[in-house]
Formats: C-alpha cells, structure tokens, sequence
C-alpha cells in the first residue's frame, strides 16, 4: 500500500516535466509535420519536398549542412578523446579543474564565439596582425570569413562538448586490463586498440552522434560569422520565419523537418553501430 502510494507521489511530482515535454516538444513538433504537409490556404501538399529536393540552393544547404557536421564532429572526437584520456590519467584535483573549464567553454558558443574569433583572426584581429608584422603567412593571410574559417569554429565548440562526454566512459576502464596484456606479452598500442578503444566504442560513436546533431542545428555563430554567404539548413529555415518582406512558415516546417529526419537518420545509423560494437542489447 505504501509502494502505491509513493509511486502516486513520484507521478505527480512527474507532472510539471511532463507537461513542459507536451507543450515545448511534442506540440511544436506535431505542428511542424502537419504545417509540413500544408498548402498556404490549407489542404495536403507534396510540394515543399519537391521543391526542396529539386531546388540547387536548398540541396547546398543539406549537402553542407551535412559534410560541416560529420567533419568537425569526427575532428571534435579525435581531440575530445585526447583530452579526455589526459584528464583520466591526471589527478582528481587537476581533473575537477579540467571539467570545470570544460564546463565553462561547452557554453561558449554562437555571436559571442563568432565575435571572439573576429577579434583572434579577423582582418584586423590580433593573431592576423601578429602574422602580418612578423611575416607569418599562414595567420597574415588567413580568411576567417569563408567555409574553412566557419570549420574552425564549429571544431572549436565541438571540442570541450566532446570532451566531457568522453570523461565518464574513461572511468570505465579497469587498471587490470592493462596489467592482463602485459601479462600477457602485450604493449600500450595492444592494450589501447584490443581492448580500450574497443571498449569505449559505443560512448565515442554515441559521443559522435551527439557533435554532429550540435553541429547540424548551430546557427548563431555561422549567422554572426558569414550571415548569407554560406548556404546551411538553419539558415534556410530562419529565412522563411523572419523574412522581412514574407514569410513562408509552411515551407520552413518543410525544411525543418529535414532537418530533424537527418538527426533521426544519424541516431539510428550510432545505434547500429552500437549493437555491432556489443553497446546496446
């Protein structure tokens, strides 16, 4: 009797989340698959879809959208996993501080990041300068407005977000192991690649996952940065929400349905890998 009565308690407490899930989720996102598959004046409509598929400018922005979010996700992953492995063997001391500016740099991101980077490599920023009166090229010469300046950035915000999603799967591994390959005649680069990186595979494909779906939905810092220069998918889809002359809402729930569909695409595609890796069963 008292195991229903807490279970009642636990419900209602529930109830506030559950209710903030309905309104900020699952309503918008109902809408968004209905306003789809709506007509300016109402009725069922392909059309957006076609036009989306069909049309050069849109295909550019899922295509970039796309490649820009696997390439600084797969980049955020390879230094996130160095710097988690760092952190793992450094001391506990040493380790909070590391999470605690973890934490601080995982939040710095879109205008402000844009901004900071103006500053740093800019025409006039102050990395740019220092390469223009020391004869450094590679800073004087560099071009932070284009599609490998905004790589930059992308990578940079990808980074400390990889970085302390990968320090939990570190406290996972077992000083043991190490000591069974020696035993066994084995070195670090068995050790790390037989059985460490084996076992961490489901959190750095789960980890992988999570970057590129932060990456597909940025929009501040490559706004700030390049505004309409570069065509991307969050871009596209604010143009048909804030257009100062029309706006078409049915077609950026098109679009921003797509968007969505990618993410689901990329969560299922990890979760496979997943269960090939032995992660999820």
């Amino acid at each position: 009797m008292k195991t229903k009565i807490m279970h009642k308690f636990y419900l209602i407490a529930l109830l506030p989340f559950f209710v903030l899930v309905l309104l900020f989720e699952i309503l918008p996102l109902i809408n968004i698959v209905i306003e789809s598959f709506s007509q300016v004046g109402g009725g069922f409509t392909l059309d957006h879809f076609i036009r989306i598929f069909s049309t050069r400018l849109y295909q550019q922005s899922i295509y970039n959208s796309v490649w820009i979010s696997i390439f600084s996700a797969l980049c955020g992953i390879f230094i996130a996993f160095l710097g988690a492995k760092a952190a793992y063997n450094a001391s506990t001391k040493v380790r909070n501080i590391f999470s605690t500016v973890l934490n601080i740099t995982s939040n710095f991101a879109g205008v402000p990041l844009a901004f900071a980077f103006m500053i740093l490599l800019g025409n006039v920023g102050i990395l740019t300068l220092i390469g223009k009166n020391y004869g450094i090229d590679f800073l004087a010469n560099y071009d932070l407005y284009t599609i490998n300046g905004l790589l930059l950035t992308y990578i940079y915000f990808q980074i400390p977000l990889g970085t302390l999603l990968m320090l939990p799967a570190f406290g996972g591994l077992r000083k043991e192991w190490k000591e069974a390959v020696s035993l066994l005649g084995g070195n670090s680069f068995h050790y790390w690649f037989k059985v460490a990186i084996p076992s961490l595979l489901p959190s750095i494909l789960g980890t992988i996952s999570v970057l590129f779906a932060n990456s597909l939905a940025a929009y501040g810092t490559a706004y700030a940065l390049l505004s309409n220069n570069i065509s991307l998918l969050p871009i596209r889809i604010s143009q048909q929400f804030v257009g100062e002359v029309v706006q078409n809402q049915e077609f950026g729930c098109a679009l921003s349905l797509v968007m969505i569909a990618l993410m689901v695409v990329s969560v299922l595609v990890t979760n496979k890998l997943q269960k090939k890796s032995g992660g999820v069963r």
